[in-house]
Parts: structure tokens; C-alpha cells; sequence
């Protein structure tokens, strides 16, 4: 999940990072994403994509590679990639993404009409 120093996220999980409180579906999974989030506060190099990244590795969603939710999700990427003028594959540092979404989804209102069927939607409505 990390490609030439650049880590692979999937778009709607850089709309999770700005939520994420230390709860998921289980120990392995909050582990990985606290640990995922560090990583991203160091600014890296991140490639956008609608593909399964580090975060989808510790998901009970993910069976042999592919997501079981995967119709949804993907369409939550492509929510985040349009508001935001993105496109799949584009490369740039995190904090320029993180600006994306918080200017573009977040500050809007916007995260409910991108994501507000997710299970964990409660968790975000109190940032």
C-alpha cells in the first residue's frame, strides 16, 4: 500500500481521517488506522485512488482483497473526487488533500450527501 515513497489512499478515507476518534470494527482495525493516520500527519506524498488502500487491509468489509461493500464505498470515493476536482490516480501531499476536503466537503456541509449512509455516520456528525 505504499508505492515509490508514496502511500495509496482510497478518497472518502481522507474524509475519515478528519473523524476518526479511536473506534472501527475491532482492535486490529482501530490499530491500523491510528497508526495510518500518523503516518499521514507527516505530510506524505499520497496517490488518490478508488482502490482498496492500507485501511481496507484490517477491514471485516475486506474478503480475500475485495470490499463485500464495495458498490458503496466506491461510490463515496467518487463523491470526494468530484467535489473535490479530482481524479483517480492523482498524486499529491496529504495536507494538500486534507484541504480539499475540508474546503470542499466539510466547511459546505456536504459530508451527510457523501457519506451519511455509513454505518458510522453518527461518529462524524460530532467531529
Amino acid at each position: 500500500f505504499r508505492k515509490d515513497n508514496i502511500y495509496i489512499i482510497r478518497a472518502h478515507h481522507g474524509l475519515c481521517m478528519f473523524y476518526f476518534k479511536g473506534k472501527g470494527y475491532s482492535a486490529d482495525f482501530i490499530k491500523n488506522m491510528a497508526a495510518f493516520k500518523n503516518y499521514l500527519e507527516n505530510n506524505p506524498l499520497v496517490l488518490i485512488t478508488c482502490q482498496p488502500d492500507i485501511i481496507c487491509d484490517k477491514c471485516p468489509n475486506n474478503v480475500n482483497g475485495n470490499c463485500i461493500t464495495e458498490g458503496k464505498v466506491s461510490q463515496y470515493d467518487r463523491q470526494v473526487l468530484s467535489l473535490c476536482s479530482l481524479t483517480d490516480g492523482d498524486i499529491m501531499h496529504y495536507n494538500e488533500l486534507s484541504n480539499l476536503i475540508l474546503h470542499n466537503i466539510i466547511i459546505p456541509g456536504k459530508r451527510e450527501e457523501v457519506c451519511g449512509n455509513c454505518m458510522w455516520t453518527t461518529l462524524c456528525r460530532n467531529p
